[in-house]
């Protein structure tokens, strides 16, 4: 599972990383988005028992 992993792992990352940016330029809309696109990419790693930057699976 290694290059799947990978990928979610980045796609986590690269969400909060939108996130990040959406809140410090205070764009609602844009949070909200990246709030779904991380709670997304959360799951998918949840389900996969992938360990996200936290150490925890999908967290």
């Amino acid at each position: 599972m290694g290059v799947f992993a990978d990928e979610v792992r980045e796609r986590v990352r690269r969400a909060r990383a939108r996130l990040a940016e959406a809140l410090d330029a205070e764009d609602a809309h844009g949070a909200a988005l990246a709030e779904d696109e991380v709670e997304e990419a959360l799951r998918m790693a949840r389900e996969h028992g992938i360990r996200t930057d936290d150490g925890r699976a999908g967290a």
